[in-house]
C-alpha cells in the first residue's frame, strides 16, 4: 500500500507528459504543413495558396455557370475572439475574381495574435480555389476589445469539375502563442 501513493504520482506524470507531448506535436504540424505545401507546390500552385489573378482569369469567365461558396469559421480552443463572415455564401462564375470579408474581435483583456488555416470542402475543389490575398498570409494582432475586417480576394478556376456545385472555405483561427497553450493544457490535468 505504501506504493501507492508514488504509483499514482509517476502515472500522473506520465499522463501529464502524453497531453504536452500531444499538443506540442499539434502547434508543430502547422509548420510541417507550410513545409509539405512549399516541397510539393500546393502552396504556390493550389487552391489553399497564393496565386496571381492573371493565372486564374486567362481563361476568361464563364458567365453560363455558377457555383455556390459558402464561408464559415471556427476557432481554436482557448481563442477568445468573435470571428464573423461578413458573406455567408455566394454565387460565383468561375473565373471571375471576388472580394469578402470576415470580421474579427478580440474579446480578450490582452493583445492577441492568432492566424488563420484555411480549409476546403470538397477536398477535390481545393485546387481550383485560389486566393489572390488572404489574411491567413499573415499572423493577425488585435489588442483588447480591437476589431477589424480582413479581406480576402479569391478566384475558382473553370477547371473546377462540373459535379461541384457548392464549396465551402472554412477558416480555423488559432492562438499563435504556443507557450500559452501548453500552460492551460498542463494546468487542465
Amino acid at each position: 500500500m505504501s506504493n501507492q501513493p508514488k504509483s499514482n504520482r509517476k502515472l500522473g506524470l506520465g499522463l501529464a507528459s502524453i497531453v504536452v507531448g500531444m499538443f506540442g506535436f499539434g502547434f508543430a504540424m502547422v509548420p510541417l504543413y507550410g513545409l509539405f505545401c512549399d516541397i510539393t507546390g500546393i502552396n504556390r500552385a493550389g487552391g489553399t495558396g497564393r496565386v496571381a489573378v492573371s493565372d486564374v482569369t486567362m481563361l476568361g469567365v464563364d458567365h453560363d455557370r455558377k457555383v455556390r461558396v459558402d464561408f464559415d469559421s471556427t476557432l481554436n480552443a482557448g481563442l477568445n475572439w468573435e470571428v464573423t463572415p461578413q458573406t455567408t455564401t455566394l454565387e460565383v462564375h468561375p473565373g471571375k475574381v471576388y472580394d469578402v470579408s470576415y470580421r474579427v474581435r478580440n474579446n480578450s483583456d490582452h493583445a492577441v495574435v492568432a492566424q488563420a488555416i484555411p480549409s476546403i470542402t470538397p477536398w477535390q475543389a481545393t485546387e481550383h480555389f485560389n486566393k489572390t490575398e488572404c489574411f491567413c498570409f499573415e499572423q493577425q494582432t488585435l489588442q483588447p476589445g480591437e476589431s477589424a475586417d480582413l479581406g480576402l480576394r479569391f478566384v475558382l478556376s473553370r477547371t473546377l469539375p462540373e459535379k461541384y456545385n457548392t464549396v465551402t472555405l472554412s477558416y480555423t483561427f488559432m492562438d499563435t502563442n504556443r507557450d500559452k497553450m501548453i500552460r492551460n493544457a498542463v494546468s487542465a490535468r
